[in-house]
C-alpha cells in the first residue's frame, strides 16, 4: 500500500481561498479553525505522533489512494497505518501546498493541493490531493481524502537560467531609437517571453513578441520572434563570454527571406548593449544597426 502519509496534507498555511455559501464573517471563523487544525496536523506528523494524527480524522473517515486503489477506513485503521509508516521511515517529513479551499456548506469544505514528502534516504515524492473536511462538535476533521501522483511537467529552467538576468522591464538610452522591453518567465519556467517596441523619431518601427526556449534535440537555446508587421524569425543563440550571438532566419511580410545576427552583451545586472549586423532582405544586403545601450527601468 502506498504510504498513508500521502494524506498529510491537506491544509497548511492556507492562503486566499475561494469561498461560497457563507457570509464573510462565518468564512473567516471557519478558515481560522481549519488553519489551527492544520498546524496541529503538520506538527503531529513531523513528530511522528500517529495517535494525534488519527484524532484529526473523523471516526468513519476514508482514505482512497487512486494510484494503488487501496482504501483505509476508520480512525483506528488510519492510526495503525501511520504508526507503521513512521516505523518504516523514521526521518520522514512533509510539506504542503494548498491550491484552493471551498466551503460547500457551513460544515463541509473541499480542499485541493499538493503534498511533498521528504526523506534523506530517498527522492522527494509529490502527490496531488483532494480532501473533504467536516465540522463535528465545533471541530474540523478530515473525512475523505483521495490522492494521486503529481503530473510533473518538465522544465528547461536549468538550461535557460543563464538568461534570467533579462527578466524585467527595460528601456533604451539612445538618441536614435527608443526601445521598450518586458521580459518574463512562463509558468513552468520552460520559456522566456519578451515583448518589444522600437520607435524611431516618435514612429513605431517594430513591435511584437519573442519566445525564448531550449531545444532539447539541437541542444541549444532558440528563439521565435513575431513582429506586428508580419515578419517572423527563428533564431539560434550562442554565448561567447559576455556576448550572445543570435543568428536569425525569417520571412518578411512580402515573402522574401531575411537574415540577421543580433549581438547582445550584458554590462551588469541592470544594463546591456544590443546591435544588429549581417542583415539581408532577399538578395539585398542591408546596413548594420548601430549598438545601443539598454537599461533596466
Amino acid at each position: 500500500m502506498r504510504r498513508l502519509s500521502e494524506v498529510l496534507l491537506i491544509l497548511a498555511a492556507v492562503g486566499p481561498n475561494g469561498v461560497c455559501g457563507q457570509q464573510p464573517n462565518d468564512a473567516e471563523v471557519n478558515e481560522a479553525a481549519i488553519r489551527k487544525m492544520v498546524a496541529s496536523y503538520v506538527d503531529a506528523f513531523n513528530k511522528h505522533d500517529a495517535a494525534a494524527l488519527a484524532d484529526l480524522w473523523s471516526p468513519d473517515a476514508v482514505y482512497l489512494n487512486r494510484v494503488t486503489g487501496d482504501e483505509v477506513v476508520g480512525r483506528a485503521a488510519i492510526a495503525e497505518q501511520f504508526a507503521e509508516l513512521f516505523k518504516e521511515q523514521p526521518e520522514l517529513k512533509a510539506e504542503v501546498s494548498v491550491e484552493s479551499i471551498q466551503f460547500i456548506s457551513p460544515n463541509v469544505a473541499v480542499e485541493r493541493g499538493t503534498t511533498r514528502f521528504l526523506d534523506p534516504k530517498s527522492e522527494p515524492e509529490e502527490f496531488e490531493y483532494m480532501a473533504v473536511e467536516v465540522q463535528r462538535d465545533g471541530k474540523w476533521l478530515l473525512d475523505r481524502v483521495t490522492d494521486k501522483e503529481k503530473d510533473n511537467l518538465p522544465s528547461h529552467y536549468e538550461q535557460l537560467k543563464v538568461l534570467e538576468w533579462m527578466v524585467g522591464e527595460w528601456t533604451s538610452d539612445s538618441e536614435d531609437a527608443d526601445v521598450e522591453l518586458d521580459c518574463n518567465w512562463t509558468k513552468n519556467q520552460s520559456f522566456l517571453t519578451r515583448t518589444f517596441t522600437i520607435s524611431i523619431e516618435g514612429e513605431i518601427a517594430a513591435s511584437g513578441l519573442q519566445i525564448i526556449g531550449w531545444d532539447p534535440a539541437a541542444k541549444s537555446i532558440r528563439s521565435w520572434t513575431f513582429d506586428a508587421n508580419g515578419t517572423f524569425t527563428d533564431g539560434t543563440w550562442e554565448q561567447k563570454g559576455r556576448l550572445w550571438f543570435i543568428r536569425n532566419r525569417g520571412t518578411l511580410p512580402d515573402g522574401r527571406a531575411a537574415t540577421m545576427v543580433n549581438v547582445m552583451e550584458q554590462i551588469d545586472a541592470d544594463s546591456f548593449t544590443w546591435q544588429t549586423i549581417e542583415r539581408t532582405a532577399g538578395d539585398e544586403l542591408l546596413p548594420n544597426i548601430d549598438e545601443i545601450q539598454i537599461k533596466r527601468r
